[in-house]
């Protein structure tokens, strides 16, 4: 199966930086899983990489929509799934960088999405309990003795994707393995980046002050003067708090506070999301540098493999 690397993580804990120098050692293209780089002009509040990051590295999904335009996780998918045979198609490693878990889902675990995608909610909710009542692990031994090659790619202790696969199994009558989700199954690799929480959000509360300070406040006039909040890039954290104040200039403070918190708010979540959804590997590169060689190990013998 093709490979994908996938740098992963809550926000400002490096993996931007990360994935450039992996791309870098590794003849990599990094390609964007962030819902909200995608956007022309709006590079301040989307913590976007660098002139100087994406000259280092070439880089895919940044700037590919304007602030007017939606960015669904079907087409994110479509042009992930693309630029992945592209990318390696070149003789190069596919890197995917971001934090938005959703589009990762979509694209490694194949899911179908939209109204003809597989399913029952009766069903659903019946394996749910049957899983709080029994235990994750005995569900997950229940999808194993029907489907081992489904229940070898899913961690025993993920409800979600132990639930799902049984579920259509019992829709479609067909093994999961055997389904056409929506997509090809990928060898993917999650390395995932998280700091001590204090110094993470003293991290995220610092770099809430940069952005401030580089012009996120005339970025923000710059999206309102382009619709506002009628945008569907209004929604991101950073514009949407802002978006007010250009009325009422005097909440200003409170509303850099509250980008603050619901930046921190996210970062929870997508600590959350990766730790429940996924079988990455964990470093800290912030506290521990030194790190960085351990996940060269693992990278190098997870491509020999």
């Amino acid at each position: 199966m093709t490979k994908v690397l996938a740098v992963v993580g809550p926000t400002a804990v490096g993996k931007t930086s990360l994935a450039v120098r992996l791309a870098q050692q590794l003849n990599g293209e990094i390609i964007s899983g962030d819902s909200m780089q995608v956007y022309r002009h709006l590079d301040i509040g989307t913590a976007k990489a660098t002139p100087a990051e994406q000259a280092a590295a070439t880089h895919h999904l940044i700037d590919v929509r304007d602030v007017d335009q939606q960015f669904t996780v079907a087409q994110f998918v479509t042009a992930a799934q693309q630029l992945i045979q592209e990318i390696t198609d070149r003789g190069h490693l596919p890197i995917i960088a971001g934090g938005t878990g959703f589009y990762l889902q979509a694209l490694f675990d194949g899911l179908k999405l939209g109204a003809d995608a597989p399913g029952d909610p009766a069903i659903r909710e019946s394996l749910r309990a049957e899983a709080q009542a029994n235990g994750a692990q005995a569900l997950w031994q229940r999808l194993n003795g029907l489907d081992p090659v489904a229940a070898g790619k899913i961690p025993p202790t993920n409800v979600r994707r132990t639930v799902r696969a049984l579920e259509v199994i019992q829709v479609t009558g067909q093994l999961f393995s055997h389904q056409n989700n929506g997509g090809p199954q990928y060898d993917e690799l999650y390395l995932a980046l998280n700091t001590d929480r204090n110094l993470l959000y003293d991290r995220i509360n610092q770099r809430v002050d940069l952005m401030m300070t580089d012009g996120l406040l005339d970025e923000v006039r710059w999206l309102a003067a382009q619709g506002g909040t009628d945008l569907p890039a209004a929604t991101g954290i950073g514009y949407r708090e802002l978006l007010p104040v250009l009325e009422q200039p005097k909440r200003l403070p409170a509303a850099v506070d509250l980008i603050k918190q619901d930046s921190r708010h996210y970062a929870k979540r997508q600590l959350t999301w990766f730790r429940n959804q996924t079988t990455a590997t964990w470093y800290d590169l912030v506290q521990h540098p030194e790190a960085y060689e351990q996940i060269m190990t693992q990278v190098t013998d997870w491509l020999k493999a």
